[in-house]
């Protein structure tokens, strides 16, 4: 049997697998590390490995002609980055970029097709995910249109703390302009009203949360409704889904 099977399964959806499809997937499994800025896969190319994330979090980002870039997909320990190979496109035209450095266990991507093409628990987990994925997708446009950039930055740190599971985030705000589609100036102006508050505290290339209930308070429904929706697909209960 091989090593990986000794080691603790991190990603949930690996976690979530029958035993014996685990066991398939394992002679496939590769553990990597991923370092910040690493580009799993570019638009317009062929993807050709998947990842599984363990820890760390990478942003499915779209980036404009005029080199502008705004995030339109979070991964992290919940999902996996790659999800096109499942549709048949086997490429799309956004950007995969590890944006916190982590690990994950790599798989080629012929072998989750020929997994995926089974039937069994891998595909339907798939299938809920992108579901999960489109939602996120869907209310974070409509947050961004419709909402306070104080809201929409309140949103998104606790999108980026369920996957890291820490107070603690190593974000930047030219990296949070980015992936807010807003000025940094803006940004700065958001991020001093929440700390003022007593909210978040930043310094140099980090942000703590303080105080999540006043936090959550300050931010819009987007969070919970996003929430809500991998909770019910891909939490407790979403076995009883058909």
């Amino acid at each position: 049997m091989s090593s990986q099977s000794y080691l603790p399964i991190k990603n949930q959806l690996l976690a979530a697998l029958p035993e014996t499809e685990y066991q398939r997937l394992i002679p496939h499994l590769e553990l990597v590390s991923l370092s910040l800025n690493q580009v799993l896969y570019d638009a317009g190319e062929l993807i050709e490995h998947v990842y599984f994330f363990n820890q760390g979090m990478c942003s499915l980002i779209t980036i404009m002609e005029n080199g502008a870039i705004v995030e339109v997909g979070l991964v992290g320990k919940e999902g996996m980055v790659g999800l096109p190979v499942c549709w048949g496109g086997n490429t799309t035209i956004n950007q995969a970029m590890v944006q916190i450095p982590g690990t994950a266990m790599r798989m080629k991507a012929e072998h989750l097709k020929t997994e995926f093409n089974r039937g069994g628990k891998l595909h339907s987990l798939l299938l809920r995910y992108t579901q999960a994925l489109f939602t996120h997708a869907c209310q974070s446009t409509a947050c961004n249109r419709l909402h306070t950039i104080e809201e929409r930055l309140a949103r998104w740190l606790f999108n980026v703390q369920d996957r890291m599971e820490s107070d603690l985030l190593p974000l930047t705000q030219e990296f949070l302009s980015h992936m807010l589609g807003a000025r940094r100036s803006g940004v700065t102006v958001a991020a001093g009203t929440l700390s003022q508050a007593g909210m978040i505290c930043y310094s140099r290339g980090k942000i703590t949360i303080l105080d999540r209930e006043s936090l959550e308070a300050t931010s819009c429904e987007c969070y919970r409704v996003i929430k809500n929706e991998y909770d019910r697909l891909l939490g407790k209960g979403s076995s009883e889904i058909c």
